[in-house]
């Protein structure tokens, strides 16, 4: 289900962006239609971006590394405690 919103928002907003670029007043200096063109064609394109994070399992990919990384430290931390375990026990 989170794959098909992805894909309907992506399409749907780059609709969005094709459809407007043409209609856009740009090319004209620093006029304020010119910086709301550019603000928001960067706005959209960080939209789209967004979209295409979603659908490319970038956060899994994250998600799976960051299990490793605590899966490592887990087991550093526990034969640290069991060497000191070990090194009470042979001084008793």
């Amino acid at each position: 289900m989170k794959g098909i919103a992805s894909v309907v928002g992506l399409a749907l907003s780059a609709g969005l962006l094709l459809y407007a670029i043409p209609k856009l007043e740009v090319g004209q200096g620093w006029t304020a239609p010119s910086v709301f063109a550019a603000l928001w064609v960067v706005m959209m394109f960080v939209i789209v971006a967004a979209y295409l994070h979603d659908l490319l399992g970038v956060n899994e990919e994250t998600r799976k590394e960051m299990q490793h990384v605590k899966r490592m430290r887990r087991w550093k931390a526990e034969q640290r405690l069991r060497s000191k375990l070990v090194m009470r026990d042979a001084r008793k």
